[in-house]
């Protein structure tokens, strides 16, 4: 039997749910930031882009991946927060108080706990702190960058490689926002215990109190953590994460003028994106979509749903462009089981992509007679698949 694919649209209730409020699609957002990126944790969907994929120098954003292999060795147990590393004179030299550089003021050949390094590497950008972990985890920060820019690949950024740990200028060292966004997500997703170390406010080592550098977490927006950088190239950038009503957008900003011009860009896009979209669910899990046929059945139907709830992330005012379709490759044959994968339900805005979906069935759908299954047949012959 030839199998076709098959399709049919669904109808939506989103226009005349949303017609009582009438919303106008918001202003587009002018971005001051030479590259931005904003994309909702939850579904994936790209808020803001701008040059999204234009490479440019992470400063001390470069961190962010030094600390993605530190959570990766502590999470499979390869260290633990309460192991110590030595400070070697290296590592006081380059990235220490003699550098003249971010530092946590580590002393030359003390040792210090694991637990202590990663705070001051986030809280306190230490470049010392990076250079005694990548050295205490692979042997010498070469041999870390190897395993940074392993992970880059096995995350997908494609416009990114690292050559140190500490973001230190190098011509060959660049990211992309949209890079980076991928990187803060997979902070946040794989390593929740350990990401929370990103919204501490400051830190002391060695008698020296310093503050978290990450200037969103004190303008009560919600923010929770990530980094910050600056190189006389680039300009001002930053990465950060915010959290309202327990949902999440990431942000990146690069090419700022000033401090204070990337913590108003970063906080200024934050603002129009949660205001921008709204949440719109369309179907609940397990709630009937729209029914299929069965070919040779004892019944010639079976109704399909989603096993998740379907919500989009909407720009206000676009209701009425939200199309939904059943795809599936059919006829589909009995017998059918309850559960069974039937095909995907796929979601456009305009014509734009905007999810998918499987779908299973929600009852059993037997084998009919041998008159049901005759008659199915020389339907198909004659009219074709319905």
């Amino acid at each position: 039997m030839i199998r076709f694919l098959r399709t049919f649209v669904l109808a939506l209730a989103l226009s005349a749910a949303g017609a009582a409020r009438a919303e106008t699609p918001p202003a587009p957002f002018e971005a001051k930031a030479t590259a931005a990126f904003l994309v909702d944790a939850e579904t994936g969907t790209v808020l803001y882009e701008k040059a999204a994929d234009r490479p440019f120098a992470p400063a001390a954003m470069a961190k962010m991946m030094t600390m993605a292999i530190v959570f990766e060795a502590l999470k499979a147990g390869r260290i633990h927060l309460s192991d110590t590393f030595p400070v070697s004179e290296h590592a006081w030299r380059t990235g220490g108080a003699p550098s003249g550089s971010a530092t946590m003021f580590a002393a030359v050949k003390s040792q210090i706990a694991v637990s202590d390094l990663v705070r001051g590497a986030i809280v306190q950008a230490g470049n010392d702190a990076c250079l005694i972990l990548a050295e205490g985890i692979a042997g010498s920060e070469e041999a870390f960058v190897r395993l940074m820019n392993d992970k880059a690949r096995a995350l997908g950024m494609a416009g990114s490689v690292f050559t140190n740990v500490t973001g230190f200028e190098d011509p060959a060292q660049k990211v992309t926002a949209r890079d980076m966004a991928k990187l803060a997500l997979h902070l946040i997703e794989t390593y929740p215990d350990y990401y929370r170390i990103y919204s501490e406010p400051d830190f002391t080592w060695n008698k020296i109190y310093q503050r978290n550098r990450n200037p969103l977490l004190g303008m009560a927006i919600g923010a929770d953590g990530l980094s910050t950088g600056s190189t006389a190239a680039s300009g001002f950038s930053l990465t950060g994460s915010v959290v309202r009503g327990g949902h999440r957008a990431v942000v990146v900003v690069s090419g700022l003028a000033s401090d204070a011009e990337r913590a108003a860009e970063a906080r200024r896009l934050i603002e129009w994106g949660f205001s921008a979209y709204e949440r719109v669910r369309l179907y609940e899990a397990g709630e009937p979509l729209g029914e299929v046929r069965v070919f040779g059945g004892a019944e010639g139907r079976v109704a399909v749903a989603t096993r998740v709830p379907v919500d989009l992330l909407l720009m206000k005012g676009l209701r009425d462009q939200v199309r939904a379709r059943i795809v599936y490759r059919g006829p589909v044959e009995a017998p059918v089981a309850k559960g069974q994968e039937i095909g995907v339900v796929r979601v456009t805005v305009g014509d734009a992509p905007n999810q998918e979906q499987a779908v299973y069935a929600l009852a059993d759908r037997p084998l009919g007679t041998m008159t049901q299954r005759a008659l199915d047949g020389v339907g198909e012959l004659l009219l074709g698949w319905w």
